[in-house]
């Protein structure tokens, strides 16, 4: 029987309502596989600031080491707030220092569009019938944690953030996009910005020298404009897309509406070891918060990554993302996925989770 001690950070608003969904999930599949587990509740975000005036204490990050994967929920508070002490650092304090602190510079997000869901899709079903594709983005590095400056110049404000790559840092996420391409359909597509930063630059020459080791995998290039058109035009050419940390941020979410509803992705974030932080790529959603009726799904398809990245369950993860399509298949929607189509049941947050549970037997 194995052993898991999981690190849930339940996160704001709807945080709480669909990681405590994902938990159910986590209990149904570890008496169907039996396995053991122990829950570590980890403060941070909203909560921490409330108790200790800061967003991600040292506590909680000595805790969530102890732990052998993370669940977290989403993180911050209400636009009309984001000058608030509580909500104006979150992604600075919390978000960018866990990631940063754990070492987990591979961010993992599919997109996949179900046969149940084509309808939802803002493009032809034609266009995203099939798509099956991985983006690899680089997570601790970049423009996000460059240098920041605020000055005045002439009289007037100015700030800049800089984009700062290592060789070494393009080359170890590189290594894990053609390792995850060669379990896949064997093309990795970087994606950079090669004709106007020389940032691009160094990645296309290292990603490039990674290639000669994977004779077995196609490498393509694709500048980001083009690739966000791409998206939109062709997203059945793309594997594994290859990329940095902002191109990457805003290339997933653009991903992400192909089915429909950001209320459906989830992500893993990883470094050289089984360790792994799950969560859903959506935001806290302040509006709906409390009403039963956000969508649990994309913090369950979390819980599946977990069992599959850090736990080593192939099997686990399956049966969840078996059941999430079945409880589709048979019509059941939370709001955000309703359409017009008179045979689907709108069911709320906590009865979602209640069927997908009930799927997995």
């Amino acid at each position: 029987m194995a052993k898991y001690r999981i690190g849930i950070l339940n996160g704001d608003y709807i945080g709480p309502e669909i990681i405590a969904e994902a938990i159910k999930v986590i209990d149904q599949v570890a008496k169907k596989f039996q396995h053991d587990y122990q829950l570590e509740y980890l403060e941070a975000s909203g909560e921490a600031f409330d108790k200790y005036g800061e967003h991600l204490p040292q506590h909680t990050l000595e805790k969530a080491a102890a732990c052998d994967a993370l669940l977290k929920g989403p993180f911050g508070g209400p636009p009309e707030e984001l000058n608030h002490p509580k909500w104006a650092n979150v992604e600075q304090g919390a978000i960018l220092p866990l990631r940063k602190h754990f070492n987990l510079y591979t961010n993992l997000r599919e997109t996949r569009v179900l046969p149940a869901l084509e309808d939802l899709s803002p493009l032809k079903p034609e266009i995203v019938r099939g798509i099956d594709l991985l983006i690899v983005r680089e997570l601790t590095s970049g423009i996000y944690f460059g240098p920041k400056e605020r000055r005045v110049v002439d009289g007037e404000r100015e700030s800049s953030d800089l984009e700062v790559y290592r060789e070494s840092e393009i080359r170890r996420i590189a290594e894990k996009a053609f390792g995850y391409a060669r379990k896949r359909r064997g093309k990795v597509t970087l994606v950079a910005k090669s004709n106007v930063l020389v940032s691009s630059v160094l990645w296309r020459e290292v990603t490039a020298e990674v290639a000669a080791g994977y004779y077995d995998i196609e490498l393509d290039y694709l500048h980001v404009d083009n690739a966000a058109m791409q998206l939109v035009l062709n997203p059945r050419q793309f594997d594994v897309i290859l990329t940095n940390n902002i191109f990457g941020d805003i290339l997933s979410d653009e991903a992400s509406v192909l089915s429909g509803s950001i209320g459906l992705f989830p992500s893993a974030s990883l470094g050289d070891s089984s360790f792994g932080l799950y969560e859903p790529i959506h935001g806290s959603a302040p509006s709906i918060a409390g009403r039963d009726i956000a969508n649990p799904i994309s913090a369950i398809l979390s819980a599946a990554l977990m069992w599959r990245y850090s736990f080593d369950g192939e099997q686990e993860a399956s049966v969840i993302e078996k059941a999430v399509a079945d409880v589709l298949a048979q019509g059941y929607r939370t709001v955000d996925l309703m359409t017009a189509e008179g045979t689907l049941r709108q069911v709320g947050t906590k009865e979602m989770g209640d069927l997908i549970v009930q799927a997995i037997g």
